[in-house]
C-alpha cells in the first residue's frame, strides 16, 4: 500500500543516467551512511530532507514527504548529486584503456558517482568508520540523528549539527554505539564550537591546506581526511587508501613493497587529477568481490 504522506513518484527529469549495479552503489556503498534499501527503492537522509528514490529503466523517480517543499528538495538533491560534474567526460580521461584492473572496475559500475554530501554529515560519518563496517556505521548514525537530530517525518530525524553534539558529553555519545570514537567526536565537537567558521571556511581552501585543517581534528587520520575531501568537498584528486585498496593496488600494480605514502604518490601519477574517481570504482569493485584480493 502506497504511503499517503508522502507524495507520489515523479520522474527526476533532470537527474543522472544510472544502471541498477552504479545506482545502489553511490548511495550505499560506502560514500553515505543515511540511505537504506526498501522493495523497489532507496530511502535517505541529508540535512533536513528526506529523499526516497526509485530507478525506472535508467533514471530516478523521486518521492518526498507531502510537507516538504518538491522544488527546494530537487534543488538539493541536485547538490547532491554533484550534478555539475562530468563524469562521463572524467572517465574518458582515466587510464583505463592501458589499465585492465581498472577497466573492469569502471565497466562493472559504468555509471557511478561521487556524492558531495554536507561537510558536518560527511566528517561525522567518516569519524564513525574506523574499524566498521557499513551496517554498524549506519546504526551510529542513525542512532544520533534519533536520539538528538530534529524531527523531519514519521520516525525519520536529521542529523544533529556540531553545536548540538558538543552540548552532549562524552558519555552521552558513547550511548549511541560510538566506542573509542565518542572521544574523537567530542573533541572534534568542541574544537567546531569554538571556531564557528571552521565548517564553512575549509570550502574556501586549497585541497592541502583543507587536508591539513582535517587532519588537525581529534582522530581524522590520512583516509578519514581523503575520505571527507573527496565525498563532500568534491576534491576528486582525493585518494583514500584503506585495507582493500591497498591490496589492489599492491597485487594488480606490482606494488607488494610500497608504504601508504608511496602508494599515495603512484595513485597520483597513475590516476591523474580524478585518482579520487578511479579509487571509488577500485573499492566497489573489491567491495562487490569483481576484484579479486
Amino acid at each position: 500500500m502506497p504511503d499517503s504522506s508522502f507524495t507520489k513518484w515523479k520522474p527526476w527529469t533532470d537527474g543522472p543516467k544510472f544502471d541498477a549495479q552504479s545506482f545502489y552503489e553511490t548511495l550505499d556503498g560506502g560514500q553515505s551512511f543515511s540511505w537504506n534499501r526498501n522493495e523497489g527503492y532507496i530511502e535517505g537522509t541529508f540535512k533536513h530532507f528526506i529523499y526516497r528514490l526509485r530507478l525506472d529503466a535508467d533514471r530516478l523517480s523521486v518521492s518526498i514527504p507531502k510537507k516538504i517543499d518538491y522544488e527546494s528538495s530537487i534543488k538539493h538533491l541536485e547538490e547532491y548529486f554533484a550534478l555539475e560534474t562530468d563524469f562521463r567526460g572524467i572517465i574518458d580521461t582515466l587510464p583505463w584503456r592501458s589499465d585492465p584492473t581498472l577497466k573492469l572496475a569502471i565497466e562493472s559500475y559504468p555509471h557511478l558517482r561521487i556524492l558531495k554530501q554536507p561537510l558536518n554529515e560527511a566528517l561525522f560519518g567518516f569519524l564513525c568508520s574506523s574499524t566498521k563496517q557499513i551496517p554498524q556505521i549506519k546504526e551510529m548514525f542513525k542512532l544520533t540523528a534519533f536520539k538528538y537530530g530534529s524531527k523531519i517525518s514519521t520516525g525519520k530525524h536529521a542529523l544533529p549539527d556540531w553545536n548540538m553534539i558538543a552540548r552532549l558529553e562524552e558519555a552521552d555519545l558513547r550511548k549511541l554505539k560510538l566506542g573509542y570514537r565518542a572521544r574523537y567526536i567530542h573533541g572534534t565537537a568542541q574544537r567546531i564550537q569554538a571556531e564557528p567558521n571552521w565548517l564553512n571556511s575549509i570550502h574556501t581552501l586549497s585541497t592541502e591546506d583543507a587536508k591539513k585543517e582535517l587532519l588537525s581534528l581529534p582522530g581524522v587520520g590520512l583516509k578519514i581526511a581523503n575520505c571527507v575531501l573527496l565525498f563532500s568537498l568534491g576534491r576528486l584528486e582525493s585518494f583514500p587508501i584503506d585495507t582493500w585498496i591497498a591490496k589492489i593496488l599492491k597485487r594488480s600494480y606490482g606494488l607488494e613493497n610500497f608504504s601508504n605514502a608511496q602508494l599515495q604518490a603512484f595513485s597520483r601519477n597513475h590516476y591523474g587529477p580524478y585518482a579520487g574517481y578511479a579509487q571509488q570504482f577500485l573499492f566497489s569493485a573489491a567491495r562487490s568481490g569483481i576484484l579479486k584480493l
